[in-house]
């Protein structure tokens, strides 16, 4: 390019205006004059004819310059590189025969240019923007304006305004009432972390963002608004994955006078209204139901997959049958043997096996036993521990067949579940049995109400403190708190839970009682939560609402793995950005008005 052209300035855009996207022109505007305008994708000089793809988010365009039309465009023309911004005037005219592209909408016509105007010029782009380039993290993060203009990105955000209205549309047509809650909130540390804000007003006081508005809402239902929702930003300081951003959002739902029923068809409704409106998709008109211990004990997982089998399966009579004392032992201490049928897989080979072996014990196994069922019978180094009596009771167990392998686990009840839970889920994933675009929604509930930390010597919410107890638990809360069951329910698609909510305590003894649960003494309580304490005083409803990820949902839809892939600026999984920076340093001044001062 010469050093006039790179000097001179962009053309103004004037009294033009575009008259057509880069994706609508079909042979019905054969003739007709347009102006369009985008991004140079592609350009090309075939023997003096100069093609070129103009680009916008609606699609592509063909623009043709040829000399003997106009030879002051097709000069213009030949300065023109990938991702300069230009408008361009001209007429619609049908490909030649042999040059359509059916693949493109516009893929019959091209625009003959009359006139054009480059609005802007480009330096040379980090990387090209074709989805089937294989790029870093680090880079597409760094460069996120270019990697937006993708149009795999373009199609992911597409999608999530799609489901942003369709969320509206719905929720309003159920006589949702959309409210804000706020963003600076006071911190009630329970769970993870909390981003916190300086007051410069009140120094030495901090306010939180907030990690979900559950008080909020819940609040909202005592003042009589009994349908709430909101599409809403919420905020946790806390370790990163590819399903984890430190700011998230959500789409927060509270109801008043339901219980949990008349919330989970509430959200399945909506779940199913989103697929069908988006994706085009239609899901099953009633969502199966399991218990967490059903879950647990059949797929060592609350949130399991259903796309296939691969169940868990008790064997701890064909292991009291056997000699086998390393099962017997297990046992008479409370323990579970347990075991996965991996139908079809007995010819799998040795080394195969030993990985599979492997990955039990990076799960915490102590051992994995496997036995091969062969035509010959069953074949293993421990079937000799096996008399027939014993390895009936294993083959029936198991619905064991000629060509399966038995997978064999013994050790306490949770790091039984935990191990084959995940052992079913690397064997899905070696023989590819979870097919994109097979949906299986699932809802667990019941479950348990209070987790025991070890570290800290006490119970902590499975959820959050404000979940009820079932009615017939709530007696057990004092005499026996481990064995209560949260009316509680998870909405589980394709083993990610996407959803989860609760019933809410609406008495105040009752909420009372289970901050003593929780060790929250009657000051701590009142410093923390008196507010919402004092409102349970005054006529609270019962009430219970539901959360759905709305990013890992939209994410689920365009088929990514992480949810960054579907937000348009996230951050990193050390919670950067690194387009602008930040976190970033502040001035002594700025550190001086919030009474802060670094160490």
């Amino acid at each position: 390019m010469s050093t006039d052209q790179n000097d001179r300035r962009p053309d103004a855009l004037g009294d033009w205006q575009r008259s057509h996207d880069c994706g609508a022109l079909t042979d019905e505007q054969l003739g007709q004059p347009v102006t369009l305008m985008g991004w140079v994708a592609t350009r090309r000089d075939h023997g003096g004819v100069i093609f070129l793809d103009l680009r916008d988010r609606y699609g592509l365009t063909q623009v043709v310059f040829n000399p003997q039309h106009d030879p002051a465009a097709h000069e213009r023309a030949d300065s023109l590189r990938s991702e300069f911004v230009i408008a361009v005037r001209g007429t619609v005219e049908a490909r030649p025969e042999g040059m359509t592209n059916p693949r493109l909408k516009t893929g019959m016509i091209e625009v003959n240019c009359d006139e054009i105007r480059i609005l802007n010029t480009s330096k040379a782009i980090p990387f090209q923007l074709d989805d089937s380039m294989e790029l870093g993290e680090e880079t597409r993060l760094r460069f996120r304006y270019l990697d937006l203009r993708r149009e795999r990105m373009q199609r992911n955000l597409m999608v999530r305004h799609h489901a942003y209205q369709s969320t509206r549309r719905h929720m309003d047509g159920q006589r949702f009432v959309e409210v804000e809650t706020p963003f600076l909130i006071r911190s009630t540390p329970e769970g993870a972390r909390d981003f916190l804000v300086p007051s410069r007003v009140h120094t030495g006081e901090f306010f939180a963002l907030p990690q979900s508005p559950q008080t909020y809402k819940q609040l909202l239902m005592i003042s009589g608004f009994d349908r709430y929702f909101q599409i809403v930003k919420c905020f946790r300081d806390e370790d990163l994955r590819a399903d984890r951003q430190p700011e998230f959002t959500q789409i927060d739902i509270e109801m008043s006078f339901v219980d949990e029923d008349q919330v989970m068809d509430m959200a399945e409704q909506l779940t199913r209204q989103l697929f069908h409106d988006v994706i085009d998709t239609e899901l099953v008109e009633k969502f199966p139901r399991l218990t967490w211990a059903e879950a647990m004990d059949r797929y060592g997982s609350d949130k399991p997959d259903l796309r296939f089998g691969l169940e868990l399966h008790d064997v701890a009579d064909a292991a009291r049958a056997s000699d086998y004392k390393i099962f017997q032992s297990v046992l008479e201490n409370g323990g579970q043997v347990k075991g996965i049928n991996a139908k079809g897989c007995s010819q799998f080979p040795r080394s195969q096996v030993d990985s599979l072996i492997a990955f039990a014990q990076e799960q915490g196994a102590k051992g994995l036993s496997w036995i091969k069922h062969t035509d010959q019978g069953l074949e293993s180094s421990i079937v000799k521990f096996f008399p027939e009596t014993s390895q009936n009771l294993l083959i029936e167990a198991l619905a064991s067949e000629p060509g399966d392998l038995l997978l064999l686990v013994a050790d306490q009840p949770a790091q039984v579940a935990r191990v084959l839970g995940a052992l079913r889920l690397e064997l899905a994933q070696r023989g590819s049995l979870r097919v994109d675009g097979d949906w299986k929604p699932l809802w667990v509930n019941q479950f348990p109400l209070l987790d025991f930390d070890d570290d800290e010597n006490r119970y902590v919410a499975m959820h959050h403190p404000f979940t009820a107890p079932l009615d017939s638990d709530i007696d057990a809360m004092q005499s026996d708190p481990g064995s209560v069951r949260a009316r509680a329910y998870d909405l589980v698609l394709n083993g990610a839970e996407v959803a989860g909510g609760s019933i809410r305590i609406h008495q105040a003894s009752v909420q009372s009682r289970m901050f003593e649960l929780l060790s929250i003494g009657p000051e701590e309580a009142q410093a923390k939560f008196g507010f919402l304490l004092d409102a349970l005083e005054y006529g609270a409803p019962p009430h219970g609402g539901i959360a759905f990820g709305f990013d890992r949902l939209v994410a689920m839809m365009v088929n990514e793995e992480s949810i960054r892939d579907v937000i348009a600026f996230p951050k990193t999984n050390r919670a950067a950005g690194l387009m602008e920076s930040a976190p970033g340093a502040v001035d002594e001044r700025q550190l001086r008005d919030l009474g802060i001062r670094l160490r």
